[in-house]
């Protein structure tokens, strides 16, 4: 395909004058676990393993989200579970992730740090599923499927973060409950799971499959992990199976109550340079930016944000550019990140299409900048709202237009004052 060049949009799209910004600093009171890996050896001697025969091989679900310190953390759990007597095994716990094949799930958790070296265990990453039964969530019937490396396993442990999730809002998000009823559903348990919670709701839909994955799967808990607004580990927490649907709901308040976010609920355009997998399932944290675009969920009632621009993928997504639907211009040097293969597998097992669709896409920063000046409408660079971020977890340091730092001044620190300037129809920001 190819896209407009610069010379074709020139005279397209007037130019605008940049407004001037700010390189500010946002640092609001958290939390923070001084020794992870010691938290991490107490949560997994906390889980009931009463009935568990010396040798017994357990597998051990991690997902593909970017946790602060995941590679220590499944490493520690592994070795905990050696020092029990038992023979730990990991299993890749993220539904389609990696284009839903065995090589492109092992190069995400590689990517996050974990391979068969690192974490001291072998890695089972087939995408093969057993079918436990058919359930009725409300009036759909739904099939639960599971990982069947983890099937073969004499009991099962999940490591996940709890946190808001980028779909849909309830008493249980992203987390243990998740994590076992799609992530280790596979491709297969993925599709399903969605296709019925687009109709019968997200919550009902995970509380419906856990109990039945429960029933039929020797499953002894997981472990918990919030992160603060920094991103790094506020709490590490052993749930046993029977208490997850109990436990979850309230560490999942105390992640949205840490979670990273914008210090303000208005803007006219946010920039983002980076999005990806291992930030957030959307790409970009839609808590954060405001945007579901999910069909029978509305969008959340903050922030809101007129345009976002997103500038690129990270290198640690591999062309998974699932969220680049989410934004309203983008430009060419983040096309050819893209890898639709990886792409379509996410969006079309999740039902979420909107997220897959390519926005209009600009030569280059200065054209992109220019689209989206001119369709705020009545574009003023005195008044508008821009903040421009790293990505939507990286949030303590970020740029913000004079405008916008007059309405959060109290809530941030003022780096230095700067100009943006162009190299090549490239954005960068000197000190003026």
């Amino acid at each position: 395909m190819e896209f407009p060049a610069r010379n074709d949009l020139d005279g397209l799209v007037e130019p605008q004058p940049a407004p001037p910004f700010a390189r500010v600093r946002y640092e609001p009171p958290t939390e923070t676990v001084t020794d992870p890996i010691a938290a991490t050896r107490s949560a997994v001697r906390e889980l009931p393993f009463d009935d568990l025969a010396d040798g017994a091989t357990v597998a051990v679900g991690v997902g593909s989200r970017g946790i602060h310190g995941i590679d220590e953390i499944a490493a520690e759990t592994v070795s905990v579970l050696e020092e029990l007597g038992f023979d730990p095994i990991v299993v890749p716990a993220m539904g389609s992730h990696g284009g839903a094949t065995p090589d492109g799930q092992l190069e995400i958790l590689a990517a996050l740090g974990i391979t068969e070296a690192s974490v001291g265990a072998p890695i089972d990453a087939r995408m093969d599923v057993e079918k436990l039964g058919e359930i009725a969530v409300s009036t759909t019937s739904t099939p639960v499927f599971f990982s069947a490396a983890a099937l073969e396993a004499d009991a099962v442990l999940v490591v996940n973060r709890v946190k808001p999730h980028t779909n849909f809002t309830g008493r249980l998000e992203s987390g243990l409950c998740k994590m076992l009823a799609v992530g280790l559903g596979k491709q297969r348990g993925a599709r399903a799971f969605h296709s019925t919670a687009l109709k019968e709701g997200y919550v009902h839909t995970i509380e419906s499959l856990v109990e039945a994955i429960r029933d039929s799967v020797p499953v002894v808990g997981g472990l918990a992990i919030v992160e603060n607004f920094h991103e790094e580990t506020g709490a590490v927490e052993a749930i046993p199976a029977d208490a997850l649907e109990e436990r979850e709901p309230a560490l999942l308040d105390r992640a949205r109550a840490e979670m990273a976010t914008l210090p303000t609920d208005e803007l006219d355009l946010l920039v983002v340079d980076e999005l990806g997998k291992e930030i957030s399932g959307a790409g970009m944290d839609t808590n954060v930016i405001g945007r579901y675009r999910v069909r029978n969920a509305p969008d959340p009632e903050t922030p809101s944000i007129g345009l976002i621009y997103a500038r690129g993928l990270t290198a640690e997504t591999n062309g998974n550019g699932n969220g680049i639907g989410l934004a309203d211009v983008t430009r060419r040097a983040a096309i050819e990140q893209l890898d639709l293969r990886k792409t379509y597998a996410n969006a079309l097992t999740s039902g979420s299409l909107a997220k897959a669709k390519l926005p209009p896409v600009a030569p280059d920063d200065e054209l992109a900048l220019r689209v989206a000046f001119n369709a705020l409408g009545g574009y003023d660079p005195e008044t508008v709202g821009v903040a421009w971020i790293e990505n939507t977890t990286g949030l303590a340091e970020f740029r913000v237009s004079e405008a916008l730092l007059e309405t959060i001044s109290d809530r941030v620190a003022v780096l230095d004052r700067e100009r943006l300037v162009f190299d090549d129809g490239t954005a960068s920001f000197e000190s003026r």
